[in-house]
């Protein structure tokens, strides 16, 4: 990457204009991934499809436990249930649209999907249970985009943020259930 310097001895550290535009009309069927991607582009997009996985499954556990809830607290804690599935689609929705971007494909495979997934798919016998299930689920998944962000780092700063988005999601799920938990266990 060509410098330019700038007044004072500072260096800019950004590319001249002209080899940017040049590099812009090179394999431009490519779209967002240009020269400057720095990621292992295969490597990333099999961590997203683990991570697609993973709400995938999470999102039949959430809507299984809305469904299933029963009791006098259920109404609420299904509510719940109902909620982070519909937040898990979201975060389905913005790595499928991510893979995509980087010429990769979304793996909504039905055959393997458990596999995948970083979370089990656990029924839950009881209200209680459901909720333990989804808390455990939820941990795995903060502990999962932590690695993958740790891993990504600055080389590809879009899918980091993106996932950065869904991990602080994930972890106001995990804290919504454990005040679940901690209300019905009392």
């Amino acid at each position: 990457m060509a410098s330019k310097k700038t007044g004072k001895g500072d260096s800019a550290f950004l590319t001249d204009i002209k080899t940017l535009r040049e590099r812009a009309r090179k394999h431009i069927e490519d779209g967002a991934v240009t020269p400057g991607y720095q990621a292992d582009r295969e490597t990333v997009i099999k961590l997203l499809n683990e991570a697609l996985a993973t709400e995938l499954v999470c999102i039949l556990r959430y809507k299984r436990h809305y469904f299933m809830a029963s009791g006098i607290n259920a109404d609420a804690v299904a509510q719940e249930f109902l909620q982070h599935a519909n937040e898990e689609q979201m975060h389905a929705d913005q790595i499928a649209a991510r893979i995509v971007q980087l010429k990769g494909e979304p793996n909504f495979d039905p055959d393997g999907l458990s596999s995948r997934s970083h979370a089990e798919y656990v029924e839950g016998d009881s209200l209680i249970d459901m909720i333990k299930e989804d808390l455990v689920a939820e941990r795995i998944a903060i502990d999962s985009y932590g690695e993958m962000i740790r891993y990504i780092g600055d080389k590809d700063p879009t899918t980091r943020r993106m996932l950065e988005g869904i991990l602080a999601m994930e972890e106001e799920h995990a804290d919504d259930l454990a005040s679940l938990l901690a209300d019905l266990q009392r």
